[in-house]
């Protein structure tokens, strides 16, 4: 990731139950084409990718149920909210992806949408495999236990 010292890295959205819901088991920093009215949105901080996902349709990649608010200042040449955007990636790792989906059983999961360090919105999507019922209670025990060794360490 970024320093926290460079001005330009600002993080827009978190999928923080992705974490909770799956096994990941890579991550990749892609591109997401957007139009302007969505950018000044996105600079306001008024967006959600918790309920998306990411497929890869016709060789292309998109992000799909992702919401960006509508910037009212845009009028009447604003955008949709909940469109599909597409992602850049490159034609290997396109095909990496369709190979992990189609043939693995592997799901695309948008992890974090931010702006980098030049000002640009990148999206890191996981590859990632979903947890049983018992592996997020696994997960949440042993997050659990995290929290109670701290507050004993701090007391003692």
């Amino acid at each position: 990731m970024a320093e926290k010292s460079d001005p330009n890295y600002k993080v827009i959205a978190e999928n923080r139950r992705a974490r909770f819901d799956y096994f990941i088991e890579s991550d990749l920093e892609v591109g997401i084409v957007l139009s302007g009215s969505e950018v000044k949105s996105l600079r306001t901080g008024q967006s959600n990718i918790a309920d998306s996902y990411a497929s890869v349709e016709g060789g292309e990649l998109w992000l799909i149920n992702s919401y960006i608010a509508a910037y009212k200042e845009a009028g009447v040449f604003g955008h949709e909210e909940r469109r599909r955007r597409k992602l850049l990636v490159s034609r290997r790792e396109l095909s990496r992806l369709w190979q992990a989906t189609g043939r693995e059983g592997m799901t695309l999961v948008p992890l974090v949408m931010y702006f980098n360090h030049r000002g640009r919105v990148k999206l890191k999507i996981g590859v990632a495999k979903g947890k049983k019922l018992a592996d997020k209670r696994a997960t949440e025990a042993k997050r659990d236990w995290n929290r109670q060794k701290q507050r004993l360490l701090k007391q003692g």
